[in-house]
């Protein structure tokens, strides 16, 4: 929120008094209410189209995209599905028997099972337990009590058509088949479940926040119809991103969660613009100047304020578009295209509608009679907050004492972060109930080799008659590595076409439980060695194995894929890429605030107070989602001991970008005062007393809307919903009235300093880019 914004010049003299004759050749404003009611009309028609368009969104999106490309396990990825027939499956199926699996009826019905799943449409191939002899072909798909056994497929398509395939696929295949009970999980299922989740789950936060969110700016504002323009606003919005979002997964894949944070998003943005502009117009309303003046010095100044908080949350989340996650990278390009989406809506409707509502803004308190409050005119609420000049003349007297208590509060709050363990996210981020999450589970207690514990090596240019010698060799290694828990074997490929296990002496195997070493049989270039990891892949033992595995000597060139592998490939691709998102989002706030104020300091403290702000959000996700505690207070959900390493990067450009919208405010008013009286503690206090209602009330309304999400089933949208609110709530009270207002105080006539050469650069760039006050 920039200087025009608050900025006080008289209003323009009416033509009457520029002299005879001037009023005749005048030209009417340009917001004149004559034909002011064209533009709500329009929108209101475009909202329905949007509306239509936006219908079908969430069938659209699909789950996945956690992890970094280009990486040497995603390679060995393809090169399994690609030439062995095998990879991480996208459909498991869960089969209990209560007889045992082996029964002549359990092994005819599993037989026809797997023969369905096999012909199904968008099935490019099925691993089943009964697809080999009467024993099986695998012990790993056999529970150790011999009641259940697992069927895998491999979907065709990107993710959403594999979503699509199981969405098909799954009703008719779980359930009961003769002896059999059947149960699904797997990607494809989870990103169905996780689809239905967040759906419903986005309408119970609409229908939660829309009516809190309109009960804060009722009581904000003091006028019912002043609170609906910012919640209209909203609406349209959220209509307007739905739409949007559909448009961007024609270009893109798209988060199923992206619905609903995009949404609390923009109706957030909207709303927080909406007041902007709303107490922009009825402070101009109070100095006595007309309607039409008001609503043209409130589109021109607040408008262009609107469009640099825009810019602003749209510059910090394009720093994840250089992060190698394609989740972060459409989460990205959504939230760029939603912040500027609800400026944009903002900015063209409010001033029609205020033209239309005139000094009408104000009417319809509906408590005014609880406090004991008469109307004296338009614009009857203070612009300033009584209750923040008194802590501002606190803080301000002793900015040592508040200023240095108030960060040992937030790097209290944000120490547990200290001891974060990061993983990747799976089927616990949905609710226990749903069937995705309890399929995996009985699958982890049931079956000592689960898939996820697994780590694949690939051996692509190994002969396995010329090379069998090396390859047993390694694959001894392999099996006296620590950490592994079993050795599975080598599996060889000729065309395409993959090979039956056999024994080290080149005999048929039978993939009785305890051998350690198996070569394939050739002919056939390329092998594929199967080890059994850590009881936790995600833990610190799993990525040292997966680092031994990658430094042993090997026959040829060696690839390691797998759970853990995917999560130590991610960690480093983003550790990487990590300090130059870090400098998008440093250069590019510093430049914008730079131009703001025209300090070299300012845009530096506003950087580092940020970044420690944010901190305390950083801190409550590892204490409640990662350790578990406070469960009660935010919902129950699934303690996996780990957080979603996107979630801190996604959470960190959002709640920054808030935050600097509102450090632009404050900063704005105390550089107005500043150049008035040049009283830098004055400045301050007045600085605070003037944006502690306005920026408390738009971070309340934004805490609502995102807060919400933390209602969510999706353990994902809850910690996101729970920091953002946080965030912004610890960022508007604590950090805007207690700890800046101190750093200004302390830093005296060094908040204005600038070399002359960059002061002539701001003075040059302001009077061109419409950032001079005095315009």
């Amino acid at each position: 929120m920039s200087p025009q914004d608050l900025d006080t010049a008289p209003a323009p003299s009416p033509p009457s008094a520029r002299g005879p004759g001037a009023a005749g050749r005048a030209a009417p404003p340009r917001t004149g209410r004559g034909r002011a009611w064209l533009v709500p009309a329009l929108a209101f028609v475009v909202t329905l189209l949007l509306g239509v368009a936006g219908i079908g969104t969430h069938e659209r999106l699909a789950n996945g995209g956690y992890t970094a490309s280009g990486t040497e396990s995603e390679r060995a990825n393809r090169l399994l599905a690609d030439r062995f027939g095998g990879g991480s499956p996208d459909l498991v199926l869960l089969v209990r028997a209560e007889g045992g699996v082996d029964t002549a009826s359990a092994r005819a019905e599993g037989r026809r099972l797997t023969l369905r799943l096999a012909r199904a449409p968008g099935v490019g191939g099925v691993r089943s337990y009964w697809s080999g002899g009467a024993a099986g072909t695998d012990p790993a798909l056999r529970s150790e009590d011999g009641t259940r056994a697992l069927v895998t497929a491999d979907l065709t398509g990107a993710d959403r058509d594999a979503a699509r395939t199981a969405e098909a696929l799954v009703p008719e295949l779980t359930g009961r088949h003769g002896a059999l009970r059947v149960q699904a999980t797997g990607p494809a299922w989870v990103s169905v479940e996780a689809g239905r989740v967040s759906q419903h789950d986005l309408v119970c936060a609409e229908v939660v926040a829309a009516p809190l969110t309109l009960l804060i700016l009722v009581l904000a504002l003091r006028s019912l119809v002043a609170a609906l323009v910012p919640l209209v606003i909203g609406v349209v919005a959220v209509v307007g991103t739905i739409a949007l979002l559909r448009l961007l997964s024609h270009a893109m894949p798209v988060s199923v969660f992206a619905m609903n944070l995009t949404t609390a998003l923009g109706f957030g943005l909207a709303v927080d613009y909406g007041l902007f502009l709303v107490t922009r117009y009825r402070e101009e309303l109070r100095t006595g100047k007309p309607v039409a003046v008001a609503v043209e010095r409130t589109a021109r100044r607040a408008g262009h304020t609107v469009a640099v908080s825009a810019c602003t949350v749209a510059l910090s989340m394009s720093a994840l578009l250089v992060l190698p996650l394609p989740f972060l990278r459409s989460m990205a390009c959504a939230g760029i295209a939603v912040a500027l989406l609800a400026a944009a809506t903002a900015g063209l409707l409010v001033p029609p509608v205020l033209n239309l509502l005139g000094t009408r803004v104000d009417r319809w308190d509906p408590l005014a009679v609880l406090r004991g409050w008469r109307r004296s005119g338009p614009g009857a609420p203070r612009a300033d907050s009584p209750a923040w000049r008194t802590v501002a003349r606190v803080v301000t007297r002793r900015p040592v004492y508040y200023g240095g208590g108030c960060a040992l509060v937030l790097l209290l709050v944000a120490s547990p972060f200290a001891h974060v363990h990061f993983g990747l996210s799976d089927e616990r981020v949905l609710p226990a109930h749903t069937e995705a999450h309890r399929t995996s589970q009985a699958i982890r207690e049931g079956f000592t080799s689960r898939a996820e514990r697994n780590l694949t090596v690939v051996l692509p240019d190994v002969d396995a008659v010329r090379d069998r010698a090396a390859l047993s060799a390694f694959a001894r290694r392999v099996a006296a590595l620590p950490s592994v828990a079993r050795h599975g074997g080598v599996l060889t490929s000729a065309g395409g076409a993959p090979r039956p296990w056999v024994s080290a002496e080149g005999a048929p195997a039978t993939a009785a439980r305890g051998d350690r070493v198996r070569v394939a049989a050739p002919p056939g270039p390329g092998a594929v060695l199967t080890v059994t990891g850590p009881e936790d892949p995600q833990s610190r033992a799993g990525r040292d194995l997966v680092k031994r595995l990658r430094s042993l000597p090997a026959p040829g060139e060696r690839l390691v894929t797998g759970r853990a592998a995917h999560l130590a490939d991610t960690q480093d691709a983003v550790r990487g890429r990590l300090p130059l998102a870090a400098g998008i989002v440093a250069v590019t706030t510093w430049a914008m605030l730079f131009l703001l104020t025209g300090s070299v300091l300012l845009p530096v403290k506003a950087l580092v107070i940020g970044a420690l702000s944010l901190g305390t959000s950083f801190g409550l996700m590892v204490h409640v989602f990662q350790d578990g505690h406070l469960r009660r207070a935010v919902g129950e959900f699934t303690v996996t001991g780990t957080l979603d390493m996107t979630m801190p990067l996604l959470m960190f450009v959002i709640a920054f970008g808030l935050a600097i919208d509102y450090e632009i405010f404050l900063l704005s008013r105390v550089k107005e005062h500043h150049a008035l009286t040049g009283d830098n503690r004055q400045a301050v206090v007045e600085g605070v007393a003037r944006t502690g209602r306005l920026v408390t009330t738009g971070a309340l309304a934004v805490a609502v809307v995102t807060g919400a999400l933390a209602t969510s089933g999706v353990t994902l949208l809850k910690l996101l919903g729970t920091g953002l609110a946080v965030a912004v709530l610890v960022d508007a009270v604590l950090v805007r009235g207690v700890l800046v207002p101190a750093c200004l105080t302390l830093a005296g006539r060094a908040n204005w300093w600038t070399p002359a050469p960059l002061a002539r650069a701001h003075a040059w760039i302001s009077a061109r880019t419409g950032l001079d006050e005095s315009r």
